[in-house]
């Protein structure tokens, strides 16, 4: 079985991050870790007053017990981080945990519709990019993507072209492969497109685009394509899993309206997610 370790935080209620990594990893067949790097009540999204506990001052520590046990990973998986101290001991697990057959696998969670997140800066951005330099496979959005060049946000007015030079200076970052999620060319898809910087070849897919948003959707759409990397599709299979479950957990999520600004329902589509692994 293999085996991935997902550095993020978790939400105790709601449904991203940890909360969502775990199930859906696990769902797929592969053994999930977790290091999370705070713990919140609820998540952000829509709750007030939640609480918040920062986990810093554990990564070390936990790694260090790994590393002395002879622990590793097929797959080490990253998501929200919240400050430079983070980035940078995560870096250091890499540097640990990483190389030979293991996967390091980046989302830049800090942006969307062209503005950082609470409390981020441009220079976190920049070092957000630096630790992506050190991954396989990065999944920004078009916004964290820009941040991270240090380019302008260009909203809906790109083509094809844009698409592909952006990839290709993505992966000038460090990393092998750059993925971009949330790429629409027609009014009714959306999908991502990537970059193999070492073949250099892209793969992409789309399907449907429904008029709604979500939290936690780019959640839902990395662990999926961790998910199935891990399970030996290639970056074009991972990509169709990934953005056709992200659309199943939509579509479910709109069947409930009192859960749309709580999360998706990916727990009802997971059948289709394992179906789609052949299981």
């Amino acid at each position: 079985m293999k085996r991935v370790v997902s550095i993020q935080d978790i939400s105790c209620l709601g449904k991203c991050s940890l909360t969502v990594a775990l199930p859906i990893i696990s769902a797929m067949g592969v053994e999930t870790c977790v290091v999370p790097t705070a713990v919140l009540s609820t998540h952000t999204g829509g709750f007030q007053n939640f609480t918040f506990h920062d986990l810093t001052g554990e990564v070390a520590p936990i790694a260090a017990h790994w590393k002395s046990q002879g622990i590793t990973f097929d797959a080490i998986y990253t998501g929200y981080l919240g400050s430079f101290e983070q980035i940078d001991l995560v870096g250091k697990f890499f540097d640990d945990f990483g190389g030979g057959d293991t996967l390091v696998y980046v989302d830049p969670a800090m942006a969307d519709h062209g503005v950082l997140y609470a409390g981020f800066t441009p220079e976190f951005a920049r070092e957000m990019g630096k630790l992506c330099g050190k991954a396989d496979v990065i999944v920004p959005n078009l916004t964290e993507a820009a941040f991270m060049l240090g380019e302008d946000y260009v909203g809906d007015e790109y083509d094809e072209a844009y698409i592909k030079g952006l990839l290709k200076r993505l992966t000038g970052l460090g990393c092998r492969t750059a993925v971009l999620t949330g790429v629409s060319f027609a009014p009714d898809k959306i999908g991502a497109m990537a970059y193999d910087s070492v073949t250099d070849t892209y793969a992409e897919y789309y399907n449907e685009k429904l008029p709604v948003q979500f939290h936690g959707t780019g959640d839902v759409f990395a662990s999926a394509c961790v998910g199935a990397l891990m399970n030996g599709m290639d970056l074009t299979g991972a990509l169709k899993v990934a953005v056709d479950y992200t659309l199943a957990c939509i579509q479910e999520t709109q069947k409930d309206p009192d859960a749309r600004w709580y999360g998706v329902n990916f727990e009802s589509a997971i059948p289709m997610l394992v179906h789609a692994l052949g299981r």
